[in-house]
């Protein structure tokens, strides 16, 4: 966790602890205020200024820039580097943590890199920086950062989707989910658009007046028209056979929320049968699937398969396994060996969205979660292969075992 000096410019940030009037520079003493430290992050991730250069939240330094230093230690840097995953701030932050010595005294740094998607929030709070110091963001300011994302915008999901119009959203479901992704006060003083309420959130581009990706497949009436592939093509098998005659099919669509939602359920309905084992103390009950596996999998699958195909994420259930097919292979930096500790997000308001949601507590870990879960069960371990168009995982049935 602990890095090496020379892996961040350690002259450029002594140069900024003498510049108290920097808005690339935030300094404390403090060791555990977390909003404190998470309003900072958020605040550098907006760039409003837009230096288009990292920030810095220094520990271990006053606020006239005095290096008191602190005790760094391997914890210190992983609540700070946890602040990344910990779903507060969205959409997550690019972010490194690092001691480093100045004046021979330890303090923490944590660099933040300008995002591509702002609006950046935490806690459903939009924080910029205003000269040396932080503050919330205006209506106006707001909109500033909204509309410089449209240029920036590289994901599928941000884009926006040209054939769409206002008309093809439902604003009651969007009204449901503003509700969850921005704080209360906030919505009570809006006096903006639909159009400019759904941008602030990334799903509307207002230069080309066109709904996102995102916006379609969260809130659309009809996503398939858009999108063919937007759905679940679900199949129950008796045996083991994928050539088996199904004993129950559907092709599961429609807006994400009630996708997953039909589709959480259908797991329950699979896992109604508990396994009985004995120990030494008492009869322990057991699943055939754990739900918290079953969950991330599936949730895994729908957030990072790319909707620019036209195949539907498959979830087929066999007599002794589940297999989920998610299409468009791995994504980024993750590989078939690290993918249960590195994440790249190919739809990273997906993925906020689930969280807003409550789909999702803390960002990149549903594999080690499903991992974990499968070996605290007792079954097999999940099988996971990977091409260049898709990723099979295979979980397997306790009593297969």
């Amino acid at each position: 966790m602990t890095l090496r000096n020379e892996d961040m410019n350690v002259e450029l940030i002594n140069e900024l602890l003498l510049d108290l009037e920097s808005d690339r520079i935030e300094r404390t003493t403090s060791t555990n205020n977390t909003d404190k430290f998470s309003e900072a992050i958020c605040a550098f991730s907006n760039d409003f200024p837009r230096n288009r250069l990292p920030g810095y939240l220094i520990i271990g330094v006053t606020d006239n820039g005095n290096i008191v230093g602190t005790s760094v230690t391997d914890e210190l840097l992983r609540n700070l580097a946890a602040v990344r995953s910990d779903g507060n701030i969205q959409p997550i932050p690019a972010l490194t943590v690092q001691k480093i010595s100045l004046s021979q005294k330890d303090i923490a740094v944590v660099e933040v890199q300008p995002s591509d998607l702002p609006p950046v929030r935490y806690k459903g709070r939009v924080w910029i920086r205003v000269g040396p110091r932080r503050a919330l963001a205006t209506i106006h300011e707001e909109k500033l950062l909204s509309e410089r994302r449209t240029a920036a915008a590289q994901t599928f999901d941000s884009r926006p989707c040209l054939e769409a119009s206002l008309e093809d959203l439902s604003i009651r479901l969007f009204e449901a989910y503003r509700g969850s992704a921005v704080a209360n006060e906030v919505i009570q003083e809006n006096q903006r658009s639909i159009e400019q309420q759904l941008a602030s959130l990334r799903f509307f581009d207002l230069q080309r007046k066109a709904p996102t990706t995102a916006s379609i497949l969260l809130f659309g009436m009809n996503p398939r028209f858009f999108f063919p592939g937007a759905y679940v093509q679900y199949l129950q098998l008796p045996g083991g056979e994928i050539t088996d005659v199904p004993v129950d099919q559907a092709e599961i669509s429609g807006d994400l929320r009630s996708v997953l939602e039909e589709l959480l359920l259908r797991t329950r309905i699979i896992n109604t049968h508990e396994l009985k084992a004995r120990t030494v103390l008492q009869e322990e009950s057991l699943a055939r699937y754990p739900d918290v596996a079953l969950r991330e999998i599936l949730l895994n699958a729908i957030v990072h398969r790319t909707y620019e195909s036209n195949t539907p994420v498959r979830f087929s259930v066999f007599s002794d396994r589940i297999e989920i097919a998610s299409p468009g292979g791995l994504y980024g930096e993750v590989d078939i060996h690290n993918m249960a500790s590195v994440s790249s997000y190919r739809n990273p308001v997906l993925a906020e969205a689930l969280k807003v949601l409550g789909f999702v507590n803390r960002f990149g870990y549903g594999i080690q979660r499903a991992k974990n879960a499968l070996a605290k069960n007792g079954s097999r371990p999940l099988e996971i292969e990977a091409t260049s168009s898709t990723v099979l995982v295979t979980l397997w049935a306790r009593d297969s075992v």
